[in-house]
């Protein structure tokens, strides 16, 4: 929880955290809506005359802490709802570095869903990093990312069709090409069960109901009564 005595004594907000606990900073992602928000990204802003002082309460455990008991793990975001996967991501990329044994994820897949294209900017520079460095020490199949533009123009899908030979994706400059549409959760979970016939999946979502319910129906469909074959364990956040 965050409080800003220059814009309110008295609100207290909640918000994720994008920080990995193996950094020495913590940070968050504020999104402007509403009159809290509003003022104290103005406030900050103007910093006026110093930088404004803030007061923390937390944190506090969620859901996407179990992210690190399975072995494979499926990640959905929604808009703002990839927040605590930024934290997670990085905490993981982290313990690669350290060849932490504890670590029992070996592989990932990310889904983040946006209305719009501007809504990529705030996580750009993290996947461009991951995807860098994951690269580079020869370990870029462990993260499976997907990125999906759900609200587009005919302009946007026109300018992605003509480039879609270039390396990097015209509308997140990543190498990962951006869907336009939902995913078709029938065809991903179904690929994932075939690619993981005997683990234990663990599917996270910070997102709205309804997508939670299809992704809830999803894996009791494609967990196998056999209980030595693939299972897949549903976790919602809820903020």
């Amino acid at each position: 929880f965050i409080n800003s005595p220059s814009v309110s004594r008295l609100e207290w907000h909640p918000f994720t955290l994008t920080s990995a606990p193996e950094e020495d900073f913590f940070s968050v992602h504020i999104r402007a809506v509403g009159d809290w928000t509003e003022n104290l990204i103005d406030t900050f802003q103007q910093q006026k005359p110093k930088t404004p002082r803030i007061e923390v309460d937390g944190p506090f455990g969620t859901a996407s802490e179990d992210v690190f008991q399975y072995e494979v793990a499926m990640l959905v975001g929604a808009g703002i709802g990839v927040t605590p996967f930024a934290s997670v991501l990085k905490s993981i990329w982290y313990k690669f570095q350290h060849a932490d044994q504890r670590l029992k994820t070996k592989k990932i897949y990310f889904y983040w869903l946006c209305r719009d294209t501007g809504a990529f900017a705030w996580f750009n520079d993290l996947l461009a990093s991951l995807e860098q460095e994951m690269e580079e020490s020869g370990k870029a199949s462990f993260l499976n990312y997907r990125l999906f533009l759900t609200g587009w123009d005919n302009s946007i899908a026109g300018q992605a069709a003509f480039n879609f030979d270039k390396d990097t994706d015209v509308v997140t400059g990543l190498k990962q090409k951006t869907s336009f549409g939902r995913p078709r959760w029938s065809n991903e979970f179904s690929a994932v069960a075939t690619a993981h016939p005997r683990s234990v999946v663990g599917v996270f979502l910070c997102g709205p109901q309804a997508l939670a319910k299809s992704l809830q129906k999803c894996c009791h469909q494609y967990s196998s009564l056999d209980p030595r074959k693939v299972k897949f364990y549903f976790n919602k956040e809820n903020f």
